[in-house]
């Protein structure tokens, strides 16, 4: 078998190294050994320089391992620092939302119940949110923003969350009317994000800008919550109804934390 030139070397330094040791710990006379070191020390010196750089070396990847694991710790107390923030933060925001919403007197309206939206899925018009049967939550209840504006209802009730079918959704459609007015008339949601106020009488009189407001008809939803301001208005001569584009008040870019009303 033919030993390559590294292994070669390897028994070479290997043997130096015991023949350096044996010449410590023999009886040989000084003179002898003056003249071994004399003749070795160059070897003897690149010997103990390879022993120390690799020793450094060595101690180099200690002190690497050593560093890695401490920024390693660091890093996960950071994350759960982050993590305490964050949910500190969320609390403080949950609470403030739950203020507002008690200064203008939803509790005394309705039996509520606080979440807060996990995902939003514009294609659908609907959005995800963490309250589900575990809390006692059911298909058709209603959802609202602190301001007393309509986002929608649950249409899908899982064990820790809940879909919300918004009110633009074109599976959605309720009662409602104009504020301080005889004109009521359906509402429908048109798909991304838009809805439309219909089968309103040709001779009643819309205008831009008017409020309109969800009403107690067909039990969908409760009486007085905010839906969104006329837009525009389409008349036909042939058509008996009219009906109006409108602008929503609910914002699902800005939707963090909303209501269930469990009992109105």
């Amino acid at each position: 078998m033919k030993l390559s030139p590294k292994f070669k070397i390897g028994i070479i330094v290997v043997l130096l190294i015991a023949f350096f040791v044996v010449l410590n710990l023999t009886a040989i006379s000084k003179g002898i050994k003056n003249f071994f070191y004399l003749i070795s020390s160059p070897i003897q010196k690149t010997l103990w320089r390879l022993g120390n750089n690799l020793s450094d070396f060595l101690e180099a990847i200690s002190n690497i391992n050593k560093l890695k694991k401490e920024t390693e710790e660091t890093r996960l107390q950071n994350q759960e620092l982050l993590k305490e923030l964050v949910i500190l933060k969320e609390i403080r925001e949950e609470n403030k939302i739950l203020r507002e919403a008690l200064d203008i007197g939803l509790e005394k309206e309705f039996k509520l119940q606080i979440a807060q939206v996990i995902s939003k899925d514009i294609s659908e018009d609907s959005i995800l949110i963490d309250k589900g049967s575990k809390e006692d939550l059911s298909e058709g209840l209603p959802v609202i923003t602190q301001q007393k504006t309509l986002v929608g209802r649950i249409s899908e009730v899982y064990e820790n969350f809940s879909r919300v079918r918004l009110i633009s959704n074109k599976e959605s459609s309720f009662d409602a009317k104009i504020v301080d007015s005889e004109i009521s008339g359906m509402v429908r949601g048109k798909g991304n994000l838009k809805i439309s106020f219909e089968l309103i009488p040709q001779e009643k009189e819309l205008k831009s800008g008017n409020l309109l407001i969800t009403t107690s008809l067909g039990g969908i939803y409760p009486e007085g919550l905010l839906v969104g301001l006329v837009k525009a208005i389409k008349k036909s001569d042939i058509e008996p109804w009219q009906q109006a584009e409108i602008k929503p008040f609910f914002d699902i870019k800005g939707a963090e934390t909303l209501f269930i009303l469990t009992e109105w």
